[in-house]
């Protein structure tokens, strides 16, 4: 019962309705957050070594769908402090609204809302709109809610109706601290040295749905 209270008032309102009366505090909480936060990344970043792996697999010019485990979302806000036209689908509830903000510090174009129970299929459709007209994408397969390190279906049904290739990533670092959270969140602390590896793109089909989702479970890690 009083998990069930706890989702509804964590869910009650979104981030394009929260009452005039507790705007300051809404504003204050989704301004605040993320500007401590990309002050405090932006230090990692200058004081860390970034080591690339795989980047000759990603051509010049072309767009992507780039995936990786929730665990990892913070040391990707370190290493790509700016992005080029990305577009992200994004959970639209009001404790989302730091998330949004930090994406538009690093230069994500533009910002979908929706997300599994909350008009998603709308959300996925102009997603896939998007990654048409050139945009790339981020998406965590394993979010919003896991169970970690379990890829849902939804990324390689994005990439089959926009025929875009998923790229598989993944994120080491030899200093952090685990936040303890459901998807075990890394922590990045400052003098790191943080890897990058990009696995090979992986364009899907029909013919190889099946296989490619094992393919790229397996390359995740």
């Amino acid at each position: 019962m009083l998990s069930v209270m706890k989702k509804s008032f964590l869910s009650k309102y979104h981030v394009n309705d929260v009452p005039l009366i507790l705007k300051p505090i809404f504003y204050l909480f989704g301004y605040g957050i993320p500007v401590l936060g990309f002050i405090y990344l932006f230090i990692v970043r200058l004081t860390s070594k970034i080591v690339f792996i795989g980047k000759d697999h990603l051509k010049e010019g072309s767009n992507y769908i780039f995936c990786f485990w929730h665990t990892y979302i913070f040391l990707y806000f370190t290493v790509f402090l700016r992005t080029r036209l990305h577009v992200w689908m994004q959970h639209p509830t009001w404790y989302m609204k730091p998330s949004h903000v930090m994406l538009r510090f690093i230069g994500v174009k533009k910002i979908i809302l929706g997300s599994s129970g909350y008009s998603g299929k709308e959300a996925a459709d102009q997603l896939v709109d998007y990654l048409k007209k050139g945009y790339s994408t981020v998406l965590l397969p394993d979010g919003p809610n896991g169970p970690p390190f379990q890829m849902k279906k939804g990324t390689l049904h994005i990439s089959l109706q926009s025929n875009v290739s998923i790229t598989p990533m993944r994120f080491q670092t030899t200093r952090s601290f685990e936040i303890p959270y459901w998807d075990r969140r890394k922590w990045p602390l400052p003098f790191s040295t943080i890897t990058v590896e990009y696995g090979e793109p992986i364009q899907i089909t029909k013919d190889n749905f099946e296989i490619a989702y094992d393919l790229i479970s397996k390359s995740l890690g």
